[in-house]
């Protein structure tokens, strides 16, 4: 399970890379690989308010459908389009080609009550994945 050290974690799996008040979000190595095959992903619109902790979006595998949290408040600039046609882009590339969508942080502070890789790797551990 690779668990890149640039990024952040929350609790549902989803991590976001910050570069000054933008972030790239996506789901996990972890994520996936429970998941299983992704078949579908629903992603909000450029121009969607987002807010930490509320659903954003769907993952849809042949095992379950399960909802994408964001980790972060802000405004979604940019969804990844080639997940549309390719959504095994995440299970293929995670932290890569499988972005999910670019927001705009409103409040980038939050961005500290996330988890780095090391406590991802500890929570993923303890929690008996």
């Amino acid at each position: 399970m690779s668990i890149p050290g640039d990024l952040r974690y929350t609790r549902t799996h989803e991590w976001i890379r910050v570069n000054g008040n933008e972030g790239v979000v996506g789901i996990t190595d972890f994520a996936q690989s429970e998941l299983g095959d992704i078949v579908f992903v629903e992603a909000p619109e450029p121009g969607t308010a987002v807010s930490a902790g509320s659903p954003m979006g769907n993952v849809e595998s042949v095992k379950a459908v399960s909802e994408i949290m964001s980790p972060v408040t802000g405004t979604v600039t940019a969804a990844n389009e080639a997940l549309k046609d390719h959504p095994e882009l995440l299970n293929q590339d995670p932290y890569g080609q499988g972005w999910i969508v670019k927001v705009t942080l409103s409040a980038p502070g939050e961005v500290d009550a996330l988890m780095d890789a090391e406590a991802y790797g500890r929570y993923v551990a303890e929690a008996g994945h």
